[in-house]
């Protein structure tokens, strides 16, 4: 089938996003639950960071190939196989009792995000067309959402005594809930546009250095934007009790507050880019703006501060820009989305491996010290944006 109606064309497109409100709450699922399962392993807060960067190794281990077949076997067989895998993950580490397991199904998470990554961003480009770059943002808005539930779900549970697994157990629910509903919907015909074009004498066009340029700083901007607002959503809690002296609800409440700042920067850049701002200005603007925020949290660790810094934070670092350079670097390469999306969550994934292992290190310094750390990965997203920004002026189509 290569025609979607209207109506088929929402339903499958529901069932792609309520997979990402599911992986937001996968996000930060471990790091919320960071004390008792701490305790049901017998490690530290060191040993559960360890843990979540098993979620990298996962990303990292499938992702190329992921995006590399999404091309050849269609996009649902790997988001149908991202849910299966989600699930094995939230039954795997309430079960599991020690840490060894508990990193084997931190291993299946982030698989089950790579197997996602690599069906949902193409398929939804193909659903999509003329809309590329706001229908990626929205997957933000729907994982910012599944961020914003959970800390409020996990504190609910806590102040009733109740079982922390509870929250596990209705991510399982929703996805099998999900993987039900997808079986029935038709996806969009793989996308074959050439994008190269022909030269006089019937070959393809050379890659040109400032392609090559643009795929290696955009490839490293996917490692810069994960890891700006990976390492807040992770830390925001503990910098809230350890830094400014918060109790536990008041530092998890940072928390729901950059996840409410995320969603109102999703909206706000959906509503806006390919309309009024093309996307390569928004990254620019949205990795300085970040930066500053960073700056003020980090410098004047105090109540009020750390409320409006983490909803600007979440604004901006959270608010879709990592979606808007994988835009950008499709347009650049269209010819095999799934493959530029494998590269581009690749270096994502190497982050969400690496930068817990850094932050479990820096821990042992200070708290503090990892959000100056983040403001040193923020600087390097706003030279990136900027070489972007200036290739794309010498009459790049990244700008056009």
């Amino acid at each position: 089938m290569t025609h979607l109606t209207s109506t088929e064309r929402i339903k499958t497109t529901i069932c792609l996003y309520l997979d990402y409100l599911v992986h937001g709450m996968a996000i930060v699922i471990l790091a919320q639950n960071m004390t008792v399962l701490g305790r049901q392993w017998h490690v530290n807060d060191a040993g559960v960071s360890l843990v979540i960067s098993s979620l990298g190794i996962g990303r990292l281990l499938v992702l190329y190939l992921a995006g590399t077949f999404s091309d050849r076997w269609g996009r649902k067989f790997f988001v149908q196989l991202g849910i299966l895998t989600y699930t094995l993950f939230f039954v795997g580490i309430i079960i599991s009792p020690n840490i060894i397991t508990a990193y084997f199904f931190g291993i299946l998470a982030g698989m089950a995000n790579s197997f996602l990554d690599s069906g949902t961003y193409p398929a939804l480009m193909e659903l999509y067309p003329n809309r590329q770059a706001t229908a990626n943002i929205m997957i933000k808005a729907f994982a910012s959402i599944g961020e914003l539930l959970l800390p409020i779900l996990v504190a609910g549970l806590d102040h009733f005594s109740l079982w922390y697994g509870w929250a596990f157990v209705l991510c399982v629910v929703l996805m099998v809930f999900n993987f039900i509903f997808l079986r029935n919907r038709t996806f969009p015909k793989l996308s074959t546009k050439p994008a190269e074009k022909k030269t006089a004498t019937g070959g393809k066009t050379k890659m040109t250095v400032k392609k090559m340029i643009l795929g290696v700083v955009l490839t490293i901007f996917g490692y810069i934007s994960m890891s700006t607002f990976y390492l807040v959503s992770q830390w925001l809690t503990k910098y809230g009790t350890s830094v400014i002296h918060l109790d536990l609800v008041h530092a998890r409440m940072l928390v729901s507050i950059y996840s409410v700042g995320s969603i109102l920067g999703v909206v706000v850049t959906a509503l806006l880019v390919e309309r009024f701002i093309k996307p390569v200005w928004f990254m620019l603007a949205d990795t300085c703006v970040s930066l500053v925020a960073l700056l003020v949290l980090t410098m004047v660790p105090t109540w009020g501060v750390a409320l409006v810094s983490s909803f600007v934070i979440g604004c901006s670092a959270a608010g879709g820009v990592m979606q808007l350079g994988l835009t950008i670097m499709s347009d650049v390469f269209p010819r095999a989305k799934g493959r530029i999306t494998g590269i581009y969550y690749t270096a994502s994934g190497l982050s969400s491996f690496t930068i817990p292992v850094f932050t479990a290190w820096i821990s042992a310094i200070g708290i503090r010290e990892i959000m100056w750390f983040d403001v040193a990965i923020a600087v390097v997203g706003v030279i990136c944006s900027l070489i972007v920004i200036s290739l794309g002026n010498q009459e790049d189509p990244v700008t056009d």
